[in-house]
């Protein structure tokens, strides 16, 4: 089977998640049948990561299939026992989305994916099966960490954190411009949930090239938070190159820093490093959350430097030729780069209920610079 690049999570796709589960089938189950269906593995365990945890938040546990010899069953509360028979989704995993269109807006590109699913032909080749022990699933059908997914999807979800307060534009009576103290930035493009803001100009080109030139020597390869340990690690999700600037390392550092907390409202003070992050033709992130996993047990040492991330902003230093974007798999939401252009992004809990699951796409011609600044609740020390 022919596989689209464009892989979205989408209310079909979340409605049959819930459907299964509810029905009795294992997580390995689910992912094996998406697996087959055509999904990549990494979209696959964030669609059932994100619908699990959030209809737990919401609802509570899923009713299970109960049914005995008599044929009486416990009555299942998930979306599609709530629609029309004729809206319902069918016995196989919906197709991925495909781009629908991409629109532009002075320099600024939001990609919006369908949500259309695969044909009921296609489908029902994916069928999942009745329900089995997950004993009998052959363990080698799922990959490690698809195991290990599963492993933590079949045990109780943790409720969500209460919301908190978090970084954010005034963007009371809808601007176009917002005054930064030394410059005017545009506003381009705004969404409320999950809360994302595309800003125009809130870079010159002048600081962009600036940033590329001071960050260029000091380039290796990416580190990711080890959310395990609290340390850093390589990951293999994440094939770029990176560095960090100290907090007001020089003159332009310290001017964007002070622009940004200006724009977002929120103390210079919380803010990380800014790192600047160079992609090679090939080079990706692939979706993840920038907040750190309360379960996770390196957790409670990395909050010791200044609480929860609560907010992100990534600037773009150059225009790639093509690919690259910053994606939303949650919303469909693709914002291509644009030198000078920034992508805000909140979340107000470390739960997936925020929908700000992001990647980088991978860069498809040229290369790619950006500038990331992280905001933590409180002083980052």
């Amino acid at each position: 089977m022919s596989q689209d690049t464009s892989q979205t999570i989408t209310p079909e796709l979340r409605r049959w998640i819930l459907d299964q589960v509810a029905a009795g089938h294992p997580p390995e189950a689910v992912l094996q049948a998406m697996s087959a269906a055509g999904w990549q593995e990494d979209v696959a365990l964030a669609a059932l990561e994100t619908t699990l945890t959030h209809h737990l938040a919401e609802h509570g546990p899923l009713a299970r299939d109960t049914s005995d010899a008599s044929g009486s069953m416990e009555a299942v509360d998930t979306p599609d026992s709530r629609a029309p028979a004729g809206n319902r989704t069918a016995d196989g995993p919906p197709g991925f989305g495909r781009p629908l269109v991409v629109a532009e807006s002075e320099g600024a590109a939001v990609t919006l994916v369908s949500t259309a699913s695969a044909s009921s032909a296609a489908l029902a080749e994916f069928s999942v099966a009745k329900p089995a022990a997950a004993a009998e699933l052959p363990a080698s059908g799922l990959p490690s960490a698809a195991q290990r997914w599963a492993q933590r999807l079949s045990r109780p979800a943790a409720a969500a954190q209460p919301a908190k307060a978090v970084p954010g534009p005034d963007l009371s009576g809808s601007p176009r411009l917002v005054d930064v103290g030394d410059r005017q930035v545009r506003v381009v493009v705004t969404m409320a949930k999950p809360r994302v803001v595309v800003f125009a100009d809130f870079l010159s080109p002048e600081e962009c090239d600036g940033l590329v030139a001071a960050a260029r020597p000091r380039m290796a390869r990416s580190l990711t938070v080890e959310n395990q340990t609290g340390g850093e690690s390589v990951n293999p999700d994440r094939t770029s190159q990176g560095m960090f600037f100290r907090r007001a390392e020089n003159e332009l550092v310290a001017r964007i820093e002070t622009r940004i907390a200006r724009l977002l409202q929120w103390p210079l003070e919380n803010g990380e490093g800014v790192q600047v992050l160079h992609y090679q033709p090939g080079a990706e992130y692939k979706p993840h959350y920038d907040y750190f996993d309360p379960s996770q047990p390196g957790t409670p040492s990395i909050l010791k430097r200044g609480g929860q991330r609560v907010g992100t902003l990534v600037m773009y230093l150059n225009n790639p030729e093509r690919g690259g974007g910053t994606t939303f798999p949650d919303v469909g939401l693709e914002v291509l780069p644009q030198r000078g252009h920034a992508v805000f992004f909140s979340y107000d809990s470390p739960h997936p209920s925020t929908q700000t699951l992001h990647g980088g796409a991978p860069v498809l011609a040229g290369e790619k610079w950006v500038a990331t600044k992280w905001l933590r609740e409180a002083e980052f020390v």
